[in-house]
């Protein structure tokens, strides 16, 4: 079987001595003493980027983003804290990947650990880029279809503008989101507000979920990757809408 980035990418950090590797929003993050020292970001917030976050010793992100600024990066949130971000999808050396995880490992790692490490691990590289389709779901021919339906049913409603939010397309009542797409696990998602009593009803069918961050808020994920029966999820759309839209809007709404 052809070797993946995140697979080669998985092998060579657990190559490193008492390398353990974890969740973190959903995201591997591998860790040494309890500490991170790498973490795998596809696609984070829709920045199409393939990359490799490492805790870097200091003056290193400087020094490696000056150097080569198309395969280093200073990554979001973690900038700061001196993360180097590194390009695997742009064509960079996978010994010289090999090499910056070695120097995140041996900064993360206790100093008797790390003078265990006699060379950096030999791990093949990953056979193949990634497509644009393995980097971002939404892009599947599957998803466009869904996304194109959807556009073309929420655009009767009056005053709707389209935009993103962490990378994902959502839909707004004036300001207010009231319909979002999203994908996760190999599972394309809808997602919609319809209030705490009805979420209990609506779970008991598989294709129902409550989000985790905004369920308490009354939202709920529809799967929509096998089956999509447009005149429920036409209800639903308005249904959110209604929550969210303001007065003139719903007289609008309700004239036509």
């Amino acid at each position: 079987m052809p070797k993946t980035i995140p697979e080669a990418t998985r092998e060579l950090c657990l190559a490193f001595p008492e390398a353990q590797e974890t969740l973190s929003h959903g995201r591997p993050d591998y860790r040494v003493n309890d500490r991170s020292f790498a973490k795998l970001m596809i696609n984070l917030h829709g920045d199409g980027r393939v990359a490799l976050w490492l805790h870097m010793p200091p003056g290193a992100q400087e020094h490696f983003v000056e150097l080569d600024p198309e395969s280093y990066f200073p990554p979001p949130y973690l900038a700061k804290k001196g993360w180097l971000g590194v390009e695997l999808n742009e064509g960079l050396s996978w010994p010289e990947v090999a090499a910056r995880a070695r120097e995140a490992w041996e900064h993360t790692a206790t100093a008797g650990l790390a003078s265990e490490l006699e060379s950096t691990p030999s791990v093949l590289p990953p056979d193949s880029k990634m497509s644009s389709e393995e980097i971002d779901p939404l892009q599947s021919s599957h998803a466009k279809n869904v996304l194109k339906e959807l556009r073309k049913r929420i655009q009767r409603l009056p005053e709707v503008n389209e935009d993103t939010q962490f990378g994902r397309p959502v839909w707004k009542a004036g300001k207010k989101t009231f319909v979002g797409v999203f994908h996760r696990d190999g599972h394309l998602q809808l997602d919609f507000w319809v209030g705490i009593e009805q979420q209990v009803m609506m779970t008991m069918d598989p294709r129902f979920t409550v989000p985790k961050f905004t369920g308490h808020n009354g939202w709920i994920n529809m799967d929509v990757e096998e089956f999509q029966d447009w005149n429920e999820i036409d209800d639903l759309i308005e249904n959110s809408y209604r929550h969210f839209a303001l007065k003139r809007m719903l007289s609008e709404l309700d004239g036509k």
